[in-house]
């Protein structure tokens, strides 16, 4: 697998639950989001997103946020914006039953808060600067806007983020 999502095969995720069973396919999703073309990423995530964060989180969330982290920061993972919107979505959503799931899973989101803020920061991007071509360039540009965009919403989400399950946060 490379070094993106390296640590991913040392998780049980046969043991772990989602939305609609065992979360054995997981791997194979965030694979997808990291090495996949982009309607192939979007097709992952939206599906990753039914299964571990709408309408309710799980242990396999807890599990598979810091590997959405990991993609978050990648350059060249073709949806990072996607990412950060199913980071936020993580974060809004909860379980009724296991409220454990819920704080476990808001806590791994909120711990990714140093790079989301980097995200948000950045003014430039490698990838873009980059880009010979101006169409290309252009592309490249737009996907960097979004991704700071969404960042700055997942900040202001993290930032603000009250519910019954977690305790306050100190700022």
């Amino acid at each position: 697998m490379g070094t993106v999502l390296g640590e991913m095969r040392n998780v049980p995720w046969h043991e772990l639950q989602h939305a609609y069973g065992s979360a054995s396919q997981v791997p194979g999703m965030l694979s997808r989001i990291a090495w996949g073309d982009g309607p192939t990423a979007e097709d992952a995530l939206s599906d990753l997103g039914q299964w571990i964060a709408a309408p309710a989180v799980f242990d396999a969330t807890v599990a598979a946020v810091p590997f959405l982290w990991e993609l978050a920061a990648t350059e060249t993972v073709k949806d990072r914006a996607g990412v950060l919107e199913l980071l936020a979505a993580i974060l809004a959503s909860g379980h009724d039953l296991h409220p454990e799931w819920t704080r476990a899973a808001h806590d791994a989101v909120v711990a990714g808060r140093p790079t989301v803020a980097r995200l948000a920061a950045d003014a430039s991007s490698a990838e873009a600067e980059a880009q010979t071509h101006t169409h290309a360039r252009a592309q490249a540009q737009a996907r960097q806007q979004a991704v700071r965009d969404a960042a700055v919403r997942l900040l202001a989400a993290i930032d603000g983020h009250i519910c019954a399950a977690c305790p306050p946060r100190a700022l």
